[in-house]
């Protein structure tokens, strides 16, 4: 049996005279006596959870009717006592906890801490120099093998929520609030036990002075075992899943309900899709981007992606000029840096040419035409130009061929000239969307279901997640050949939910309701009826709902607070050692009364009276405060 069963049976006990009573007043009366026994936990608590687990009776809403429910194999009156007594440093100087550990009504195991407690965690306990924060240790609450309540040693980073509770931080804190230290305490040794054996449930604390003991059970089985089948799928969750089918498969429910027309409809598959950035790195070599051919006297290196060709020969007075004729040609145009007819050198008279055009010469007198120079052959003399001529334009567009022109006799007949050209021989990236996806994201019977982006969850079950990533950077290649490249993503994992048709059954009739309310109102109620025959006839009459009564504008709160000290612990050291005022507030929030009184708890006083409170601007903005805090925590590998 559940707590929330007996609720169920307990508001269903209202006494028979109530069913005499208009629809309004029954569930006015059982509202008003639901609300006596579950307004609030503390209420349900003490109504319902504390003697159901404990074996007490159970009374319905009205009291008339009570029951004693069985909900835990085995109970005690004192699952746990912990004794807290501080010292006058302001530590916890003695901290004993008696346990019993078999349910049996008896204690079996004592632990007594060996140090002083300075400050309390939510999972563990901090124990510092008496009366100092100074040479601190922290230590967290666990089970050894045998099921034994332990301390061990941990870092900070460990422990949750802790703060500080000696005089290093305030004057008689743990005296002052013995109750929440008893509570704190008692829930960090709760939370271990309980997570070591999910059997045990605390039915109740109590607070008696220094000591808070709680009242227990043993729920979820009957079962020496704590890795019981209800509690494995906490460490192994995708269990579940293939558990379910093995149960579903002897089911007779779940198998008629498979079997049914409306079961055998429709079904639905997970399909698995990605949205791939692909990179693709290239590195061209000189010969990948230039090509030249004919006769070249030589071919020499000028750096990175830069090459020099000598075109040259010899000539004769006597016979028209001897042309030695290079053709360059280019496979990437974009790749060409430059290319320039740099340097001429000859004993008479040499001509560039660029397809068949003079462009620069050597000699003792102009030659920039395709008639012969003017002017003595043979004589001997040596002529050189560096005319730096560009022609890069034209080996992009068409190629270019570089013609060599000598005219020259005797033991002076050769010439030559250069040719530089640069090239681009770094890495060339390509890239592409490889998007396996699109035909489910346009398949109307699919929708997303859960979507990975580079790692983070930005939809899951079906629902957004809110989390955006951040553009991200990679590096491609190899050492020869690296490059860096950020993008807003590189990879979508993708899973979605399609639903497939396996004979859908007949659609039922729907145009009846779809004609009560087209052309019903609110005073009016409209209807088409079907007769066996086949005949269609229409009708109206009156209609008006039964007043509903007028309900406050709001449930009237308000809103207190009551000083608290700054004594929160971390890493650094306590809060308040760092702040000018050591002392903040804590702020409350109570319904009020009947009779528009607000309930101040011990210390409390009123910030704002019984009203209609609105806050929202203040909670955005502390949750704003809290989000971008956290944003700047956030530590990474690269330098921002």
């Amino acid at each position: 049996m559940r707590p929330g069963f007996l609720l169920g049976c307990a508001i269903a006990a209202l006494p028979a005279a109530a069913w005499g009573q208009t629809m309004d007043d029954r569930a006015t009366a059982a509202a008003t006596a639901s609300r006596a026994k579950t307004g609030d936990s503390d209420d349900l608590l003490n109504n319902y959870v504390t003697p159901g687990l404990a074996g007490q009776p159970v009374a319905t809403i009205d009291n008339s009717k009570s029951f004693n429910p069985n909900l835990a194999c085995q109970k005690t009156a004192t699952l746990l006592e912990l004794l807290a007594q501080p010292s006058s440093t302001g530590d916890i100087g003695t901290l004993r906890i008696s346990r019993d550990k078999d349910l049996d009504g008896s204690f079996d195991q004592t632990l007594t801490l060996p140090v002083p407690v300075s400050g309390i965690c939510a999972n563990g306990v901090i124990s510092c120099q008496p009366g100092t924060w100074n040479q601190c240790h922290d230590f967290k609450w666990g089970t050894a093998a045998a099921g034994d309540l332990k301390l061990s040693e941990v870092d900070q980073t460990e422990l949750a929520g802790c703060y500080c509770v000696n005089n290093s931080c305030g004057s008689n804190l743990a005296w002052g609030n013995l109750a929440s230290v008893l509570k704190d305490l008692g829930g960090g040794v709760i939370g271990a036990l309980t997570t070591a054996d999910p059997r045990v449930g605390v039915a109740q604390a109590s607070i008696d002075g220094p000591v808070i003991r709680y009242t227990g059970a043993q729920t979820t089985a009957c079962t020496a075992d704590p890795e019981v089948a209800a509690t494995s799928y906490r460490s192994n969750p995708t269990a579940i899943q293939g558990d379910a089918f093995a149960a579903s498969q002897s089911n007779s429910v779940f198998q008629a309900l498979a079997a049914s027309p409306a079961g055998a409809g429709k079904a639905e598959e997970t399909r698995s899709c990605t949205i791939e950035r692909e990179v693709t790195l290239s590195q061209s070599g000189f010969d990948d981007i230039i090509s030249a051919s004919g006769p070249i006297q030589s071919i020499s290196d000028c750096g990175t992606g830069c090459r020099l060709y000598q075109i040259g020969g010899t000539g004769n007075c006597n016979d028209p000029p001897a042309t030695y004729s290079v053709r360059f040609s280019t496979t990437r145009p974009d790749r060409v840096l430059s290319a320039r007819i740099v340097s001429i050198f000859t004993a008479d008279w040499l001509q560039a040419r660029l397809n068949g055009t003079p462009v620069a010469y050597a000699g003792k007198r102009p030659w920039l035409t395709n008639a012969l120079p003017s002017g003595d052959c043979g004589v001997g003399d040596n002529y050189s130009a560096a005319p730096n001529y560009d022609f890069a334009t034209t080996l992009k567009d068409a190629g270019a061929t570089i013609d060599a022109r000598i005219r020259a006799t005797g033991s002076h007949k050769s010439g030559y000239l250069m040719v530089e050209i640069k090239v681009d021989t770094s890495c060339d990236n390509s890239e592409r969307l490889v998007d396996l996806c699109a035909g489910y994201a346009s398949d109307p019977k699919c929708r997303l279901d859960n979507e990975s982006v580079d790692g983070v969850d930005t939809f899951r079950n079906g629902v957004a997640t809110g989390l955006t990533p951040l553009p991200q950077t990679r590096l491609f290649g190899t050492a020869t050949c690296t490059i860096r490249l950020t993008r807003d993503f590189f990879e979508r994992d993708r899973r979605y939910r399609c639903s497939v048709d396996l004979g859908s059954p007949t659609p039922p009739d729907l145009s009846r309701g779809a004609y009560i309310i087209d052309h019903s109102t609110e005073t009016l109620l409209a209807d088409r009826t079907t007769a066996s025959n086949g005949s269609v006839s229409t009708s109206t009459r009156p209609f008006a709902l039964p007043d509903r009564g007028s309900v406050p504008a709001c449930e009237a709160i308000c809103k207190t607070r009551a000083p608290k000290a700054n004594n929160d612990a971390a890493i650094a050291g306590v809060v308040g050692a760092s702040q000018n005022n050591p002392t903040g507030w804590d702020t409350f929030y109570h319904s009020c009364s009947a009779a528009n009184v607000c309930p101040l708890g011990p210390g409390e006083e009123i910030v704002s009276g019984c009203g209609c409170l609105d806050d929202f601007p203040e909670a955005v903005v502390m949750m704003q405060t809290v989000r971008l805090g956290g944003a700047d925590l956030v530590c990474t590998s690269e330098v921002r």
